[in-house]
C-alpha cells in the first residue's frame, strides 16, 4: 500500500490538494493510505519550502502548488521512486 501525506496549515489548499491525490489514486487503481500533516513541527521534517507539500512514499514529490491529477497518478504508480510498482 502506498503512503500519501499532504501538508500545510492553509487547510482550503492542503484539503484540494488531498481531493487531488485521492481522485488520482482511485483513476490509477492504487490502493493508499492518506495522512495530513499540519503540525509546523512535523512538517520541517520534510525539505519543503513552500505548502501545501505531497508525500509519497516517504519521498516528497511536489511543494507549493497544488499538482494537477494527472502527475499525481503518475507518482502514485511509480511509488515516487521512478520504478514501476507491482
Amino acid at each position: 500500500m502506498i503512503m500519501v501525506i499532504t501538508m500545510g496549515s492553509d487547510w482550503l489548499n492542503r484539503n484540494k490538494l488531498a481531493a487531488v491525490a485521492r481522485q488520482a489514486a482511485t483513476q490509477a487503481v492504487r490502493p493508499a493510505e492518506f495522512v495530513k500533516i499540519t503540525n509546523y513541527n512535523a512538517i520541517l521534517g520534510y525539505p519543503i519550502l513552500s505548502p501545501p507539500g505531497l508525500v509519497i512514499n516517504e519521498k516528497l514529490v511536489c511543494s507549493g502548488r497544488i499538482p494537477k491529477q494527472s502527475e499525481v497518478a503518475a507518482w502514485l504508480t511509480t511509488g515516487a521512486s521512478g520504478e514501476p510498482q507491482p
